[in-house]
């Protein structure tokens, strides 16, 4: 099962990425960084666009996904 969940969590994570790279790459992402950078520019505020917020969460899903994948479970101590 748990197994299962770090594969789910891997290629749900690796979706959530792609999608935000696909983003920074189309006008919509373009257009967003830009109007981002005048918005903190003017009032300097921290904001980031859409796509890095994507990006970043797909990122940690997958290390999330990795990371579940390679825990040991727990150790049971066999007493004679």
């Amino acid at each position: 099962m748990k197994t299962l969940l770090a594969i789910v969590l891997i290629v749900i994570g690796g979706i959530v990425f792609f999608q935000g790279l696909n983003r920074k790459d189309s006008i919509a992402g373009e257009a967003s960084e830009a109007g981002t950078q005048i918005a903190n520019s003017i009032d300097g505020g921290t904001r980031t666009p859409q796509h890095v917020v994507y990006m970043i969460a797909g990122g940690a899903l997958v290390l999330v996904g990795i990371g579940l994948a390679v825990r040991r479970g727990p150790r049971t101590i066999v007493t004679r």
